[in-house]
């Protein structure tokens, strides 16, 4: 009875992974797209909570908007006692390139099993299938129950 369960479990399961194949890929495929739309939920969430502090900082301190303007206008300041240093278009260039990059470029690997990418091609999909279904028909033949024919008395 035992050997009966084991060789028919294998071979249903061998069956119902040969023939539901190309919903378990997108079942994981729907996963990752999750995943990453969770990731760039955060990131946006991230963005909003520093632009309502800059918005707080706006409306608690007027004069920010003078401190910053010279900086987003690229305008050279005046000031007699202080000495602000030069910056090169290389340097603009290079810190620009740096903070624009997507921090969260992490390349993932993929969320699917490395045995449903190998079960994909359809040679060997219908290789399980056969495999499968004569697991299910061996265990029928040699551990079900049999007839046990008698002779007439």
């Amino acid at each position: 009875m035992l050997l009966f369960a084991v060789f028919f479990s294998i071979g249903a399961a061998a069956l119902s992974i040969s023939s539901l194949c190309d919903d378990l890929l997108r079942y994981y495929h729907n996963k990752q797209l999750l995943k990453s739309a969770k990731e760039s939920l955060k990131r946006l969430d991230s963005l909003n909570a520093d632009y309502d502090a800059l918005l707080r900082q706006l409306q608690e301190d007027p004069n920010l908007i003078k401190r910053i303007a010279h900086a987003a206008l690229g305008t050279e300041r005046k000031d007699e006692d202080t000495v602000y240093p030069k910056v090169t278009p290389e340097q603009l260039d290079a810190a620009r390139k740096a903070l624009t990059e997507e921090p969260n470029r992490q390349f993932h690997e993929p969320m699917t099993p490395l045995w449903l990418t190998r079960c994909r091609k359809p040679s060997r999909r219908i290789a399980l299938f056969v495999a499968g279904a004569f697991l299910i028909i061996i265990s029928f033949i040699f551990f079900g129950s049999g007839k046990q024919t008698g002779e007439k008395e």
